[in-house]
């Protein structure tokens, strides 16, 4: 018996053999441009770890302070929905005024790579009040906001999601994480009067500026925050939100 293939039947092998390669090159294509997008794409990160979030709210009075993580667990099904409302990429340092606040509450859970979560802050505070005026149960709503809050103080959720980002956001968001839930005197809470959205919006720029310079910082001298700028920074968070927590009493 010949095993010599015929002239067809060599074509048709080498064109399966190149489909294959083309294939497997494009398979390969994909994979690379999915860890890509992932390590570039600000949405995947997370601000500070759990029981900092947590931490935060409970620190601020909220009695619901434990489901301040929530809005990171939401990323995992609702991607670039829920994670550009975590940050705000502000490349140019721009100052950060009340009304670019308010001009990025229309953006909440939208798809939008320069992030908006100042006005998520406000948006979703008006879901919680929302659906409390319609007898229905908005906590998690609230909860929402107990995490954009705590996102506030993260210095480079403020900043570029570049190369130092990148590469010190994990070390960063875990600075003062371990036994903070133990150790609640640590976050500090100073007096601030919120009686409107717009006094609201002042104040979220107010506190957005110096964690913006902060991060800034950090970057030009090439080194992670310290457990006193972290603390302090949470403490702006918790102060915060406990002027929300008030405003909605």
């Amino acid at each position: 018996m010949c095993c010599c293939m015929t002239e067809t039947e060599a074509l048709c092998h080498q064109n399966n053999s190149e489909g294959r390669q083309i294939k497997r090159r494009n398979v390969y294509g994909s994979v690379v441009l999915g860890f890509l997008l992932i390590a570039l794409s600000p949405s995947f990160s997370s601000a500070w770890y759990d029981e900092t979030h947590i931490a935060i709210a409970k620190a601020a009075g909220y009695y619901k302070w434990f489901n301040a993580c929530g809005a990171d667990m939401a990323k995992l099904k609702a991607g670039n929905i829920e994670g550009h409302n975590h940050y705000v990429n502000n490349p140019k340092r721009t100052l950060v005024t009340p009304e670019m606040v308010l001009a990025q509450v229309g953006k909440y859970n939208r798809v939008d790579h320069e992030g908006h979560f100042y006005g998520a802050i406000i948006a979703s505070l008006h879901n919680y009040i929302k659906e409390k005026r319609k007898g229905k149960y908005g906590e998690y709503h609230l909860a929402f906001c107990a995490h954009y809050v705590g996102d506030l103080s993260q210095p480079i959720h403020n900043t570029p999601y570049n190369l130092f980002n990148r590469r010190n956001h994990k070390s960063i968001d875990g600075i003062v994480n371990d036994k903070i839930l133990e150790n609640l005197d640590r976050i500090k809470i100073y007096s601030i009067t919120i009686d409107s959205e717009e006094s609201l919006a002042k104040e979220i720029a107010r506190r957005a500026n110096p964690s913006m310079n902060l991060g800034y910082k950090i970057e030009a001298e090439n080194r992670l925050l310290t457990r006193e700028e972290a603390s302090t920074q949470i403490s702006h968070s918790a102060s915060v939100f406990r002027a929300v927590l008030e405003y909605l009493k």
